[in-house]
């Protein structure tokens, strides 16, 4: 344990208060907190009263308050909110809802005047939006509307519509009845609270997704798939985004609670997706998720093991904000999904294969090789991410010219700060396709992840750099998202850019440097020979050759001195240990195409890899005869044995049925401190298990009871993670029956 320094004497010792005052600055303190609540009196008189409470028996009382929030009455099933296992109201703004509100005699319009009120937060205002009361009669309205549907004896049945421009959050309700002395109103009932929400399904909300398959994929569906691995090579792990779990809302409004965001900028879904961008990383903030790319994962949970959402955010709340560790970018974008979603947010994960990172804006991701044409890793610090999950929210976005609106880029990973703050976007996708990047927010970050170049400079012996080649294709290679309504995958690319070589993608690179992104417009004659490592599918352990397809299109010989280097990567593209290293000699006569293989041996990459098995290939070389320099870049993914999930039982709400997750250690060494979880929205809440060793051969099979909460279509996943084997998965789907 590292030496503390002696603290300094207690009378020196300046402590900083918790608490300032906001007096000579503004005449109230920053309402911030949708948890604290405002004191709402019983009765409020109109003028000083003589002592003892006025006559009121003739007036008006209410007996009761019916919130109609049961999940098969009429407003949640029109509001598209009762999957959520909430004892509360949850509805969405600009959409009718009804309560039934019981009065001690029945209601006579002419004489009796009473008001719904609706209050968020410990000060409401009028005028902030934070108090509202809503009229049952059309000649006096708020920005509210209300009208009475039905009266049925002393039974009062309302119609409430929230404004499409009201604060998202949960307030709290009462009925104030008008005598002639003052107002007479409910007490507190938090049983009549009500959430309420962002709403895809209205036109007059800015997040109006006018597609209801989309609606269903992206606000209602608790299932994801994740990819990641190679673009030719693509990988999918299932999550769970488990937004309509208990007690996920709660956390999802903490979160803006959290980040001191006043209640008043919760109903600009602008305002909120970018906070919210910012509070779900913990670089500047105690947002929700520290970050952790070393590898070493010893005071938390490797992002490798996580299924789902619900277990990061309900930590983060009942720590009362305590950063969760670990996550990655994956994991960013997951746990931020379930936020978007849960308030109405349509939302999805989308996946960059070969993603630019850390770039300054000029769109060159500069690789240096020497004289030889060797690759000169001292030199060569850019680096490029195998993959790079963001997310994708729908909104309006009256801040930008017409037709900038729909799908805009939110990025919660730590890469670069805006506005002082780890934080990305929303940046308008159909801006950065048409090279418009000089809109907010953060823009020409998200083009440069698409659109860099990769150049490869020829370092002289006098430190001089030549471009020796451009490779325009290779970044943003491809843009995954999740297909709607079923598990297949959905590409996007032509969502961000048009194709390379098109004379729109020349436009927009003209409109781009116009805002101050640069290409490299070195000429270069193309050579007349080239190279290509082709794909390979292999198994983590195995030996397998590396081929590289050498093809000589001129009439004449030609000699290739090739580097041929393979090295251990993380997915971000930073270099771990070098394993292979190769240097050729290729002859090469006129039009031959010729294959060239190097072999990699399991026991000389194995104890070598970091938790995502990835080797990164790259060959450079110089052509004797003409000087030329190719080069050829592949990462190649070592695939990890699977989970084996199954499912016994009769598939049937409430009834008992069992899983069992099976696991056979194929490797030749101990597997130690494993941790196995398994998850399933609706079905099974997170279970662990933990086993100290699976020797080598040895299987294992963990069991487990559950009684499905609901019915419908879903899944149960697994996950396995120890040191030494991380990114291991499997997963079953059933469909539950009422």
């Amino acid at each position: 344990m590292a030496a503390q320094e002696n603290p300094a004497p207690a009378a020196t010792t300046a402590v900083r208060p918790k608490h300032v005052s906001y007096r000579g600055r503004s005449a109230g303190a920053r309402i911030s907190s949708n948890k604290e609540e405002g004191k709402m009196e019983e009765f409020e008189p109109f003028m000083l009263l003589p002592r003892g409470p006025p006559p009121l028996k003739e007036f008006l009382d209410i007996h009761d308050v019916n919130m109609l929030k049961q999940p098969h009455e009429v407003n949640k099933q029109e509001h598209h909110t009762h999957l959520y296992s909430s004892d509360f109201l949850i509805v969405r703004r600009a959409q009718e809802f009804q309560i039934k509100i019981t009065f001690d005699r029945p209601y006579k319009p002419a004489e009796d005047k009473f008001a719904v009120e609706f209050v968020i937060g410990p000060s409401p205002q009028y005028s902030k939006g934070t108090y509202i009361p809503v009229f049952p009669t059309a000649e006096r309205q708020s920005i509210w509307r209300g009208r009475v549907i039905e009266t049925s004896g002393n039974v009062v049945t309302m119609g409430i519509t929230p404004s499409p421009e009201c604060i998202v959050g949960k307030y709290m309700i009462y009925v104030g009845v008008v005598t002639p002395y003052g107002i007479r109103r409910t007490r507190r009932d938090t049983n009549t609270d009500v959430y309420i929400l962002f709403n895809p399904w209205s036109s007059a909300d800015p997040v109006f997704l006018d597609d209801e398959e989309e609606r269903e994929e992206c606000v209602m569906n608790e299932l994801g798939i994740i990819y990641h691995g190679a673009y030719d090579d693509v990988s999918e792990r299932a999550w769970n985004y488990g937004q309509f779990e208990p007690r996920v809302l709660d956390a999802c409004l903490y979160i803006m609670d959290k980040a001191d965001m006043p209640l008043s900028n919760r109903g600009d879904v602008i305002k909120v997706t970018r906070v919210a961008s910012a509070m779900l990383n913990s670089r500047d903030d105690n947002g929700v998720l520290v970050g952790n790319w070393s590898g070493d994962y010893t005071y938390g949970v490797p992002p490798t093991s996580w299924t789902g959402s619900v277990e990061i955010l309900l930590d983060y709340l009942s720590t009362k904000g305590t950063p969760v560790c670990y996550a990655q970018c994956w994991v960013y974008a997951a746990v931020f999904n379930s936020f978007l979603r849960c308030l109405g947010i349509p939302s999805r994960v989308v996946t960059n294969f070969f993603s630019a990172h850390d770039n300054d804006g000029n769109l060159k991701m500069d690789i240096i090789l020497d004289e030889n044409g060797k690759l000169d890793r001292n030199r060569t610090k850019d680096s490029i991410w195998n993959y790079h999950c963001w997310n994708e929210c729908y909104m309006a976005r009256p801040d930008l010219p017409s037709g900038f609106g729909g799908w805009q880029v939110v990025d919660a990973t730590p890469q670069e700060t805006s506005d002082g703050m780890f934080r990305c976007g929303p940046a308008s996708v159909a801006a950065v396709k048409n090279g418009q990047i000089c809109y907010p927010f953060d823009a020409p970050f998200v083009f440069a992840e698409v659109n860099s170049d990769v150049v490869f400079y020829h370092r002289r012996k006098d430190g001089t750099l030549d471009v020796a080649k451009v490779n325009q294709t290779h970044v943003g290679r491809m843009v995954l998202t999740k297909a709607v309504l079923h598990n297949g995958r959905r590409d996007i690319t032509n969502q961000y850019k048009f194709p390379e070589g098109t004379p729109e993608e020349r436009t927009v690179l003209e409109k781009a440097e116009e805002f101050g992104c640069q290409r490299e417009k070195s000429s270069l004659s193309k050579g007349d020979v080239d190279v290509e490592i082709l794909s390979l599918d292999v198994r983590v352990g195995e030996n397998f050759n590396v081929t590289l397809q050498f093809n000589n299109h001129s009439d004449q010989r030609r000699t290739v001195d090739m580097y041929i280097i393979g090295t251990v990567v993380y997915y971000t593209g930073v270099p771990g240990a070098e394993v292979v290293f190769n240097t050729p000699k290729v002859k090469l006569e006129p039009q031959q195409s010729k294959e060239e293989k190097v072999l990699v041996r399991g026991e000389d990459y194995m104890h070598k890899l970091v938790e995502q098995g990835n080797i990164y290939f790259i060959t450079t070389g110089k052509i004797k005869e003409t000087r030329q320099i190719i080069t050829a870049m592949k990462v190649i993914t070592m695939h990890n044995p699977k989970l084996i999930v199954k499912v016994t039982g009769s598939p049937r709400v409430n009834e008992e049925m069992y899983v069992s997750v099976e696991f056979t250690n194929s490797f030749k060494f101990d597997l130690e401190n494993v941790d196995l979880r398994m998850e399933g929205p609706g079905i099974v809440a997170l279970k662990r298990k933990q086993y100290s060793l699976i020797a080598p051969g040895t299987s294992i099979t963990w069991t487990e009871t559950f009684s499905p909460r609901r019915a419908g279509s879903t899944k149960l996943m697994a996950s396995l993670d120890c040191a030494a084997l991380r990114q291991v998965y499997g997963e079953t789907e059933l469909t539950i029956q009422q």
